[in-house]
């Protein structure tokens, strides 16, 4: 797999790899169990049931790297954070921040359409319970790893949706930009920056699953400060 990734020329041929990728057998199971079996409210959708590529312009200036694809979400609708509560609450805050043309994605042909923003995972295939595990995470950072070489003439911040996206970003230092990750290693908060010489500037985010924005420990408001703080570091209007 790292052989595939590091051939990859482009997104587009980066985005077909990874959607053909058959590494973690736990994660190939369960996205096709899930794809078999269906939700009773898409029992007569068919389900994109593989890995799940990255979404939004080559020339991004900030990335989203979040968890994995949701089961009835991207692994259904075959794009990252589509068709799902997570995804309602993230495209509508950015569409507030002007990086959206819409507030809602809810299938790949709806018209999404991004501005200055790229959106992937640590893990690409949906995973049971949404917990991948961290050998799961080791074994797809290659897919990470390239994808954010394609993009680095122009990324300058990445938003990090989580303890486990959070995680996942110290090896692309040092293999995409050959920069030792800092130790101790920062801790994950909501609000946490790190800033590095040469690579993008690092922004903690809680995600946006439904735990956190139907209890309240995350908001429309927290969310449009975080992408308001993004904007402003990687000199987005």
């Amino acid at each position: 797999m790292v052989a595939r990734a590091a051939r990859a020329t482009d997104l587009a041929d980066l985005d077909g790899a990874v959607s053909d990728c058959f590494a973690c057998p736990r994660l190939v199971d369960w996205r096709e169990e899930v794809a078999r079996t269906r939700r009773a409210a898409f029992r007569d959708q068919e389900y994109w049931g593989r890995p799940v590529p990255g979404f939004g312009p080559p020339d991004a200036r900030i990335a989203i790297l979040g968890l994995a694809p949701a089961a009835h979400g991207g692994n259904r609708t075959g794009r990252i954070f589509t068709g799902d509560r997570s995804g309602d609450v993230l495209f509508a805050a950015l569409h507030r921040a002007g990086l959206a043309n819409q507030p809602t994605s809810v299938s790949a042909d709806d018209g999404l359409t991004l501005r200055d923003i790229r959106i992937f995972s640590a893990v690409r295939c949906a995973p049971p319970d949404n917990k991948p595990t961290p050998q799961e995470r080791d074994t797809c950072a290659p897919w990470l790893h390239r994808e954010v070489a394609l993009i680095r003439p122009t990324l300058r911040v990445v938003v990090a949706l989580g303890a486990f996206a959070w995680a996942a970003w110290w090896p692309v230092l040092r293999e995409t930009y050959g920069q030792r990750p800092p130790s101790p290693r920062p801790a994950f908060a909501h609000g946490a920056h790190w800033s590095g010489t040469a690579a993008p500037d690092l922004l903690g985010c809680y995600h946006v699953s439904q735990q956190n924005t139907f209890t309240g420990r995350l908001t429309p408001g927290m969310l449009d400060d975080v992408f308001a703080r993004a904007k402003r570091l990687a000199g987005v209007d």
